[in-house]
């Protein structure tokens, strides 16, 4: 039941700040308050989480359809935990900002993202692969009216651009969601049941590159990260591109574990080329967003060298480096937006000096920068250096990737630390502009503090994400 409430107390509360005529305040601490609670309960799953044992665990499931073999199931496994709890986070911070920066219309404006909580954890819950379509899809729902309506200047086109391609994903999947359930004689994700259905697979695999987004499938990306609200950029980057990694590790690589082996070189040659990619568009965005957003395409491909590179090391540093993207994309974004609203601009020609009598900003952007650009002894270090092992074994010249693409992210990590600190004081900087609040430290401290704790043990995710009977640690020793 734990699974389940984690799922419905985020879409209750969601309902609740809808329904109740409460002050702007009042609406928003609510929200954040369902925020903090689901935290809280992610903690008790946790703590009840038996991270040495194989298998689904704190599972229910309830026949829906029997005739179809459609059914209510949910559970974990030890590394879609971490998925969760990872959002569950971001979610309470991102929350928690849009409380600090008063968005306007906060009845409706709340419950969307408390509802697009629940949708994604729902996702990372979800163990019938029709109700993993149906989460998936529901979390579009408030993304499009939190762009479309709260966004910039061209959040229009921006929202536009977003349903083509998440349009066109969703057709994909559900056209390979019904041939899946109809192969198989059931929706169930549980059981040894595979399927070498190429063309399924592609289905499947396509819409997760899309959602994450991946080279090429990531056209969308450059808009909606600059135009929607910075908290909700926060959770596009660090939370939702992880339901695509989810997605990956349930079921495209235990259910399709033919079709994965066989197009594995041509997608990891994709991811590879989204690392370089991504990272060389971060490096010369001009804007603050630009190099977070771009930096974000780089780390969903490192991520997915090691989800395709199907070895131990390769999934365990997947799994650690979308635990650590997650924390410290959303800890950029937030702190991107306070230098936003400082200044009224986030390009970095209009940027810097902003060290110079902020030593709280100056402090907390340096260490997320340092852990972002993976300095040894970090939790990113780490992650990157078992994805690096793991991809080894398909061959040399995908660790090389790797190591290009770890160089050129400490360029634009420093690039993005120097223009805002360091750099002569642009025309947008102004002296009297504050240092860092309470508020806001109390928003954005936790995210560093839980990269600072995993520095201190990245084992903590990675040797307890695929324990025993894992069914992706299984199909990894029989590709390997």
């Amino acid at each position: 039941m734990l699974t389940t409430a984690l799922i419905v107390l985020p879409v209750a509360g969601a309902l609740l700040v809808a329904a109740l005529p409460l002050t702007r305040v009042g609406s928003a601490g609510l929200a954040f308050l369902v925020a903090l609670l689901e935290v809280g309960l992610w903690v008790v799953a946790a703590a009840r989480f038996d991270f040495d044992a194989g298998g689904l665990q704190l599972g229910t499931t309830r026949e829906w359809v029997e005739s179809l073999g459609i059914s209510y199931a949910v559970g974990f496994y030890g590394f879609s935990l971490w998925l969760a709890g990872a959002a569950v986070i971001v979610f309470a911070a991102a929350i928690g900002y849009a409380l600090w920066a008063g968005r306007d219309r906060p009845r409706a404006y709340h419950a969307l993202m408390l509802f697009l909580t629940g949708a994604v954890v729902a996702t990372f819950a979800a163990q019938d692969v029709l109700l993993f379509y149906v989460a998936f899809e529901a979390m579009l729902i408030p993304l499009y009216v939190l762009v479309g309506v709260w966004g910039g200047e061209r959040r229009l086109a921006a929202t536009l651009t977003f349903v083509v391609y998440t349009m066109a994903g969703s057709l994909l999947m559900l056209a390979a969601v019904v041939a899946f359930g109809v192969t198989q004689g059931t929706f169930s994700l549980a059981g040894s049941g595979t399927s070498d259905n190429t063309w399924i697979f592609l289905g499947f695999a396509v819409a997760f590159a899309i959602k994450a987004p991946l080279f090429p499938f990531h056209g969308w990306l450059p808009l909606a990260y600059r135009q929607a609200p910075v908290e909700v950029a926060a959770v596009l980057s660090a939370i939702v591109s992880k339901t695509a990694i989810y997605g990956f590790l349930r079921i495209a690589l235990p259910k399709f574990p033919e079709p994965a082996d066989e197009l594995s070189v041509a997608i990891l040659l994709l991811a590879g080329a989204g690392l370089v990619y991504g990272s060389l568009l971060a490096f010369r965005a001009p804007d603050l967003r630009g190099i977070v957003a771009y930096s974000s395409l780089a780390q969903m491909g490192l991520i997915t060298l090691g989800v395709f590179a199907v070895d131990d090391l390769g999934l365990d540093g997947a799994v650690l480096q979308s635990v650590n993207h997650a924390l410290v994309s959303a800890s950029l974004f937030l702190l991107v937006g306070m230098v936003e609203r400082r200044c009224g601009t986030g390009d970095l020609a209009a940027l810097g000096g902003m060290a110079r009598g902020r030593p709280v900003l100056a402090t907390v952007l340096l260490v997320a920068g340092m852990i972002a650009l993976a300095v040894p002894g970090s939790t990113t270090f780490a992650g990157e250096f078992l994805i690096m092992a793991g991809v080894y074994g398909q061959g040399w010249g995908y660790a090389a990737i790797v190591a290009v693409g770890i160089v050129l992210a400490a360029m634009y990590t420093l690039r993005l630390i120097s223009a805002v600190l360091h750099v002569r004081p642009g025309p947008a900087v102004r002296e009297e502009a504050l240092d860092l609040r309470p508020g806001e430290l109390a928003l954005v401290l936790p995210l560093v503090v839980c990269l600072l704790g995993l520095s201190a043990w990245p084992a903590l995710v990675s040797q307890s994400s695929f324990p025993g009977d894992d069914p992706v640690r299984a199909l990894a020793e029989e590709l390997g």
